[in-house]
């Protein structure tokens, strides 16, 4: 019998692999066509355009579900503006970041200023005022006469994560041209949130929202067509079955036609291929890889939970199918044993419907005759990958002792 080691890595040397081109099905792959979504390439183009001639363009909003070809979009409009004007001699810089994989406002700002070429001594990591920072932006974009477009994707987490602050630089941003001589500056927000606007001062609305687009969601004949293109230039031919890829599309449609979603399935069901070495991605592997994914998922989202709420999750575990009388006793308990103060039961109750609609728990009213009706929660996932996400989270040491 051959090594099992050996034996992969000769495959892999060999370029036995269904896999001809990963890069195609990465999150960040920008397509030449970008499926169903020319109405919004023509819109976002339109908006943007003025630039080119050395023009302001309008404050700009996407809206539409994760997945709905906002970012790609923006990225390929970008793109091609970019290559239109490299040549010329008009300046302009155009600048991305993601406010949620920003830890702190500070960080996205500077984000922006390094990325129109301030360096590290003139935007240090640490140690200035937002006020300050901003201040050194505006002057560089002042000196070099720089038209500039900020992309801030994922804007709705600014606006919610630090509302008061994040209200303040969208409004210094919206407003910045007032204090410009010589240059300018675009806002582009893109929002996974339709009611984003709803925690934003109204000073900011009335500047930032100049254009908005909407994006509707993929429905499941547009995800199969957009899964099939990707799989003629990512797979050698005729690697993937087409039930694994109705399949994808089928559980992308589910969560509000998220094309990336769909894409990501994809990559990873081919990866299972590959390693079982298998020749074909079947809907076997498609379903082995939602598994895997969902479970990240799950893992990911219980280790940001707070203490209380990892609290409340171990007391479900343990009263498994019990009301929320029951859930709190347990919660109360839990806490005692590791020292912590105890919320109210007005809270928790709260908490259970803030995890009920995660998907992590379900809860269902129960008929107890005369006694009335009653509430009562189970894990919709298994006490092993609770344990599992608890293990790995900044609590672990606390929750040791209750796992």
């Amino acid at each position: 019998m051959s090594d099992p080691i050996d034996r992969i890595l000769d495959a892999v040397e060999a370029g036995e692999s269904i896999l001809k081109n990963r890069e195609i099905l990465k999150l960040d792959y920008i397509p030449k066509t970008i499926q169903y979504r020319t109405s919004e390439q023509e819109q976002v183009t339109q908006s943007l355009s003025p630039i080119i001639n050395q023009s302001r363009p309008s404050n700009l909003l996407l809206y539409g579900e994760p997945g709905t070809g906002k970012t790609l979009v923006i990225k390929k409009v970008i793109e091609n503006i970019e290559k239109r004007v490299e040549k010329s001699n008009f300046p302009i810089k155009i600048a991305y970041t993601n406010s949620k994989n920003e830890t702190a406002i500070y960080g996205l700002i500077i984000s922006l200023g390094k990325q129109l070429g301030l360096n590290d001594k003139e935007l240090p990591a640490t140690g200035l005022a937002i006020s300050e920072v901003f201040k050194r932006i505006l002057n560089k974009i002042n000196q070099e006469r720089l038209n500039t477009i900020f992309v801030i994707d994922e804007i709705d987490h600014l606006a919610k994560q630090a509302q008061k602050t994040g209200n303040d630089i969208l409004y210094q941003l919206t407003r910045a041209n007032e204090r410009l001589e010589q240059g300018s500056i675009t806002l582009v927000g893109i929002s996974n949130d339709l009611t984003f606007k709803d925690h934003l001062d109204p000073r900011v609305i009335s500047s930032l929202g100049e254009e908005e687009i909407i994006f509707v969601n993929y429905n499941v004949q547009q995800i199969e067509t957009i899964l099939q293109e990707r799989v003629n230039e990512a797979f050698v031919e005729n690697s993937v079955e087409k039930p694994a890829i109705d399949l994808c599309a089928r559980y992308a449609a589910r969560e509000h036609g998220d094309a990336r979603r769909a894409i990501n399935l994809l990559l990873k069901a081919g990866e299972i291929a590959d390693r079982q070495q298998s020749k074909k991605v079947t809907d076997k592997h498609v379903r082995e890889a939602y598994e895997k994914i969902e479970e990240q998922l799950v893992k990911t989202t219980l280790k940001g939970f707070p203490p209380h709420k990892k609290l409340v999750i171990l007391a479900i575990m343990r009263a498994n199918g019990s009301s929320t009388g029951e859930i709190y006793l347990s919660y109360k308990n839990l806490c005692k044993r590791i020292g912590h103060d105890e919320l109210t039961n007005r809270r928790v109750t709260q908490m259970l419907s803030e995890i009920d609609q995660l998907g992590i728990i379900s809860g269902r009213i129960v008929n107890q005759g005369t006694h009335g009706t009653t509430k009562k929660f189970k894990l919709e996932t298994t006490s092993e990958i609770v344990k599992k996400a608890f293990k790995e989270s900044p609590e672990a040491s606390i929750l040791q002792d209750i796992l």
